[in-house]
């Protein structure tokens, strides 16, 4: 029985997900300023949600990994990536220069109190989200290992050839 409690609040979760749109939650900016995930958006194009910490080696890696062919997916799909930080209150003032040396041209915003981690249902990081136009998930995975940027971008371009 518990098991089925679980996965109740699973399928009532992702379900207001399926009707285009993200769960209202006030994180922070790279700068400090306020911003509400109900206001992400990309125009009817393929959203990527990528959550990650400093302390996380596959997380920085895949990230990595993306940074170098973002450009690319950009001209090709108009995808736009978002990389969600849930380093904590202690270890957010390093979240800034810890994307400005890497060179990351993608979206960055700070979770510091898992609050947008939560009402995503994230576990672990690395963990990320593909959604489609209409702000539905159309995939997910979690952990990373060298090519899976591959084959996002295989999903991504279905999506827009869709």
């Amino acid at each position: 029985m518990r098991t089925i409690f679980i996965l109740a609040i699973i399928t009532i979760s992702f379900s207001c997900f399926s009707q285009g749109s993200l769960p209202s939650v006030d994180i922070k900016t790279l700068e400090g300023a306020g911003f509400n995930t109900s206001e992400i958006s990309n125009n009817g194009k393929p959203i990527v949600i990528s959550f990650w910490a400093t302390w996380c080696k596959p997380c920085v890696k895949e990230l990595t990994a993306i940074s170098e062919i973002y450009e690319d997916w950009q001209e090709e799909t108009g995808v736009k990536v978002i990389a969600i930080s849930v380093d904590d209150s202690k270890s957010t003032s390093r979240v800034l220069p810890y994307v400005n040396a890497r060179g990351w041209e993608f979206e960055v915003y700070l979770d510091a109190n898992g609050d947008f981690k939560r009402a995503m249902n994230v576990l672990n990081v690395p963990h990320t989200f593909l959604l489609n136009g209409n702000l539905e998930i159309v995939s997910q995975h979690t952990t990373y290992a060298e090519g899976n940027e591959d084959d996002l971008f295989e999903e991504i371009q279905e999506l827009v050839s869709e």
